[in-house]
């Protein structure tokens, strides 16, 4: 039986929502090993200012830290909370915010791009302006949804190229360029032209990997239309799901880290569409490593052993400048079952539920 041991984690990019999600949500990430998260803030309203005392007219970063620890965050070693970047964004917030020691990172989502991007600046409005420079000052690291916007059907998902594509393609160099000293996360990258942009990037820029998408393609989820499996960006080709798993078992990895864009959702199908985000909260480390497994990595063996460590647990806590934990889990491969979770709101099922699996293959225990 395999079983190694490794230190407690940070998911560098993960969804809590609000009201009766919170709590539950939260715990899910703490039986996971989680000691501390970066939760995204595209809430109802969005987190798109620092302080309470801020007239503006959305939620604060001061005020949605509190709710997560009234919620049972409180014994999380760190919490970061993005600000949502809106036309309302200024230097002046940017600045305040960094000198008040809340605001570490700022999110840019691609105008009505995905769940909770209604409120997105559009990027060219944001080159243009001087919150990219402020954030480079001030240390602020920005969260990038990677995805163009506005774009007919054939070029947001194409046999030969889509929407993350052409981003990397053409605003991601631009992005760059105008702010070489931007400190960039690229979130669940999900393409090879991706992954071979952050590889051949500095080293202040670094990226997020899912679960999903290192074990899953576009045909796992349009072959009977499993549509737990759906998240955006949209699981990719093969080619691409094999270059990100390259990417997170190259024994030199140091820019990939987890960031699992786990999204509880108790509706996923709706009338007018269906709900984007996977759920893997609870069992992200399990999904992980069973897709290290299956990119072909002996997990008894030590050298790989250390190099999912690297990704799950060391890379992220680096980049953001977080202390590696002392507590530590283990990960053993025997089954375990899964269950959904509940909550005030309804029921949330996890990914492999939802694609009709009572079970996965690793099991986790806190030691």
């Amino acid at each position: 039986m395999i079983s190694f041991e490794l230190p407690r984690w940070y998911d560098l990019h993960t969804h809590l929502r609000q009201d009766g999600l919170l709590e539950p949500v939260i715990k899910a990430h703490l039986d996971m090993g989680c000691v501390g998260i970066l939760a995204m803030p595209n809430t109802k309203p969005p987190m798109a200012k620092v302080l309470e005392s801020d007239p503006l007219p959305y939620w604060s970063l001061e005020n949605y830290q509190s709710m997560i620890r009234d919620n049972g965050g409180d014994v999380f070693d760190d919490i970061i909370t993005p600000l949502y970047i809106t036309k309302d964004t200024s230097v002046a917030m940017i600045e305040e915010g960094a000198k008040s020691g809340l605001l570490k990172a700022a999110k840019y989502y691609p105008p009505h791009g995905t769940t909770g991007a209604d409120f997105g600046m559009p990027m060219n409005d944001l080159l243009k302006s001087d919150i990219f420079k402020a954030m480079s000052d001030n240390n602020v690291t920005l969260c990038i949804h990677g995805e163009e916007h506005h774009l007919s059907a054939c070029d947001y998902f194409d046999r030969d190229s889509n929407a993350e594509e052409l981003f990397y393609k053409e605003t991601m160099p631009r992005v760059l360029d105008e702010n070489p000293q931007l400190r960039i996360v690229g979130e669940h990258l999900t393409t090879k032209i991706a992954v071979d942009f952050i590889t051949e990037a500095p080293d202040h820029v670094g990226g997020t990997i899912t679960p999903q998408h290192l074990l899953y393609t576009i045909g796992d989820l349009i072959q009977g239309l499993k549509y737990h499996l759906f998240c955006l960006p949209v699981v990719k080709f093969d080619a691409d799901r094999r270059a990100l798993c390259d990417a997170v078992t190259n024994p030199k990895n140091t820019k990939f880290f987890a960031g699992t864009d786990s999204a509880p959702h108790t509706i996923k199908a709706t009338a007018c569409g269906c709900a984007a985000g996977c759920f893997t909260a609870g069992i992200a480390p399990q999904l992980y490593v069973d897709a290290f497994e299956q990119a072909g990595l002996d997990m008894n063996d030590k050298v790989n052993q250390t190099i999912f460590e690297q990704f799950l647990c060391r890379n992220g806590a680096h980049f953001y400048g977080l202390d590696v934990p002392k507590s530590r889990m283990r990960l053993t491969k025997t089954p375990q079952k899964i269950e959904e979770i509940q909550s005030s709101e309804g029921d949330i099922t996890p990914l492999p539920l939802g694609l009709g699996q009572s079970e996965i293959n690793w099991s986790l225990e806190l030691i």
